[in-house]
């Protein structure tokens, strides 16, 4: 136990110490970066680019055709048609209801619900968090809340954690910003954790809902072997230039802002490697990609329900990305959405280590 609080306390001097570090060398005052609840749009990104527009897209397909190969061979047999033999259960239609009436007074007008429209988004994600529970139980008659509920009701403080690291993050690129939100600092912090709670729960619930649905392990199990551990200097390496990469994402928002959600993993992932320590990346050097997909797919399924479900609420948030702000789905540029596939991989590293240290003694 003791050296884990070691870990996280070098952890997390990394990731929360080296923005900082970066403003302050580069002449910047840090105060403008801490401001809470976050208001100042301080930051001019730059205005749209064709040339790095259509870079980035060729870069994101690239990825996207390599990580779609295995299931676009599968084809017909990628889908497990056969339905479970387990009953819906009743919690998951009173979730369904749930979330429909949520959603309807989120997205209406009316004056009888104008004192709820702004608390919308932390309910009608835990109706659709427990609704996707109630399909895998119907799948499989067992889900992430039914039988692994310390897990379940654990990742909801710690994803309040998780997620406000990106908010923190988020302070030195500016890459999005909220509206309809305008209170004091206590009450913002109880808000904005109330709703950053279910982050997590509803990646970890997607999860397990589409490897109910898909056959991940039939298409990604044995695929192409990606082995880098024997090179003891590449970790060190990576760790190193991601970790320069954070310290400067203040300093070249413009340019560096895609860091924010991929020099975390790479520096946690790192750091495993360097200790010793199984990760999430761990078992490419099998050929097995199937954790890879599974969460990076999760999370991008959420990414939308997030987006869908952010475009006509009252309390929302909105982007600014540079270069590439054009071609809006719901709020989010197109090119936005490949986002989703590192964090994906985050969220899949977090819920990974929480479970272990959940369920380490009945092992």
């Amino acid at each position: 136990m003791k050296n884990l609080f070691v870990k996280l306390f070098v952890l997390s001097a990394m990731l929360l110490g080296l923005p900082l570090i970066g403003i302050v060398i580069s002449g910047h005052s840090p105060a403008r970066y801490l401001e809470f609840p976050p208001q100042t749009r301080y930051i001019q990104h730059a205005t749209f680019s064709w040339l790095f527009f259509l870079c980035l897209t060729v870069f994101i397909l690239t990825i996207v055709i390599f990580l779609l190969i295995p299931l676009l061979r599968q084809r017909g047999t990628t889908f497990r048609k056969a339905a479970g033999n387990w009953p819906f259960p009743w919690w998951g239609w009173i979730s369904f209801l749930s979330c429909i009436f949520i959603w309807g007074i989120g997205w209406s007008r009316f004056d009888l619900f104008k004192r709820f429209q702004p608390h919308t988004f932390a309910p009608l994600w835990v109706s659709f968090i427990v609704f996707l529970n109630a399909l895998s139980f119907r799948k499989n008659g067992n889900s992430i809340l039914t039988h692994k509920t310390r897990l379940f009701l654990v990742l909801f403080p710690i994803s309040a954690a998780f997620w406000w690291f990106f908010e923190y993050l988020n302070r030195f690129v500016q890459n999005w910003y909220y509206l309809g939100v305008n209170y004091g600092p206590l009450e913002y912090f109880i808000l904005a954790s109330l709703s950053f709670s279910t982050v997590l729960p509803a990646v970890a619930s997607m999860h397990e809902f589409l490897n109910n649905y898909v056959e991940f392990e039939s298409c990604y199990y044995r695929w192409v072997k990606v082995n880098v551990e024997h090179l003891k200097i590449l970790p060190w390496a990576v760790l190193i230039i991601a970790g320069i990469g954070l310290a400067c994402i203040g300093y070249l928002p413009d340019y560096l802002f895609p860091l924010l959600w991929v020099s975390p993993l790479l520096i946690v992932v790192c750091l495993q490697i360097i200790l010793g320590e199984p990760h999430i990346l761990k078992d490419l050097s099998k050929g097995n990609w199937v954790k890879v997909v599974s969460f990076s797919l999760s999370a991008l399924a959420c990414g939308f329900f997030w987006e869908m479900w952010n475009y006509y609420s009252y309390a929302k948030w909105e982007y600014s990305i540079p270069f590439v702000h054009r071609f809006q789905v719901f709020e989010m540029p197109i090119l936005g959405y490949a986002g989703y596939l590192p964090f994906g991989l985050e969220c899949g590293l977090i819920i990974s280590i929480v479970e272990t240290l959940i369920y380490k003694k009945n092992r």
